[in-house]
């Protein structure tokens, strides 16, 4: 299990706004688990935006009332007698914090007060929430989490990606219907987690590799790539002639077994070396060095991939990367996977 404490600084590298003054207390703190981690960002994040004000939008809305307000209904008004009652049903804009974001914010707040997290956190919630009194809760199950950011709203980016983790990533549905707040992020989660936290990091710290999860053209003969997958790499770092193409991967399991034999997964394998014999391709002529690695989180397992192949002119190799040591180690690896490939490659 990862420390709770590295799952912080990977979020940091994930989300830049984490790396502010406001936030550093938190990577101090110890932790029971990840539901009380997110807990304290998204506490801080909730007393931050209030600072700010809450997001307001003008949201349609039809009731009845005593004197008129926007555009009166006049069916609905006869519809349900109002005037015997001497009111108007009207339709009207009215400004409001009722909105979706701050919906999502306050339903994943509540959900995090019935998970197992420390009692002044949840007391710190709770007083967030009295802010929130005009906002409805929302079904989270049926959210549609492809919001619209602007320069208005922008500050709320960071909290719904991580309302966002919390839904996807913790809550975690029975068979019966229940539902429950799992104490630690789920595979699929920290893998995108993983990922992300990889890429940002040699952005942060190796800006002359041009980190980024860049497409690779197909090496096609006559142009025509119909129906051809896309080829989208994790992490794409380039300098000159040099380039390496990581594909970084999660799992419960970083090998295969067949017959008491552990062999790396096979599709992983295919995949990388697809990546770089196309990548390759693109130079043509020019001579170039173009090698791939997988990098696997390291598991429990005694057997872990640490290999390195000599694959029809490059190199293909498999690392695994061990979140369970102190960030300090963690950054160490990072760190000479990229001076391992580009010579005098300074970190910054």
């Amino acid at each position: 299990m990862i420390p709770v404490q590295n799952v912080y600084y990977m979020l940091s590298y994930a989300f830049k706004v984490l790396n502010q003054q406001g936030y550093k207390k938190i990577a101090s703190e110890e932790f029971k688990n990840t539901a009380d981690l997110m807990a304290a960002i998204l506490a801080k994040g909730i007393a931050s935006q209030l600072k700010r004000g809450l997001e307001k939008d003008y949201l349609a809305k039809t009731e009845e009332v005593s004197s008129v307000r926007g555009k009166i209904d006049i069916t609905q008004t006869l519809k349900t007698n109002s005037m015997l009652r001497k009111k108007l049903v009207c339709s009207y804009d009215d400004f409001s914090e009722n909105n979706t974001m701050n919906r999502i914010i306050k339903s994943t707040a509540q959900l995090l007060l019935k998970g197992d997290i420390a009692k002044t956190r949840k007391k710190e919630i709770r007083k967030l929430m009295v802010y929130f009194a005009n906002v409805r809760p929302i079904n989270l199950y049926r959210v549609n989490w492809n919001l619209q950011y602007n320069q208005n709203n922008q500050t709320y980016q960071m909290l719904i990606s991580l309302c966002y983790l919390v839904v996807k990533g913790l809550l975690h549905t029975n068979a019966n219907g229940t539902s429950k707040l799992m104490d630690f992020l789920d595979e699929q989660r920290m893998y995108r987690l993983y990922e992300r936290f990889i890429l940002e990091y040699y952005k942060r710290h190796y800006p002359d590799l041009s980190p980024k999860a860049s497409q690779i053209p197909w090496a096609l003969d006559d142009g025509e790539d119909h129906m051809l997958p896309i080829m989208q790499s994790d992490i794409h770092l380039e300098r000159g002639n040099t380039v390496l193409i990581i594909d970084a991967k999660y799992y419960e399991r970083s090998t295969q077994t067949q017959f008491n034999k552990h062999s790396l997964h096979s599709s992983n394998l295919y995949q990388i070396f697809t990546y770089v014999k196309n990548r390759q391709y693109q130079f043509g002529d020019e001579e170039t060095t173009v090698s791939g690695m997988l990098l696997y989180a390291k598991t429990d397992a005694l057997i872990q991939p640490d290999n390195v192949y000599q694959m029809h002119g490059n190199q293909i190799s498999a690392r695994t990367l061990d979140l369970n040591l102190s960030f300090e180690e963690i950054a160490n690896q990072l760190d000479r996977i990229a001076q391992d490939h580009f010579t005098s490659i300074r970190k910054i």
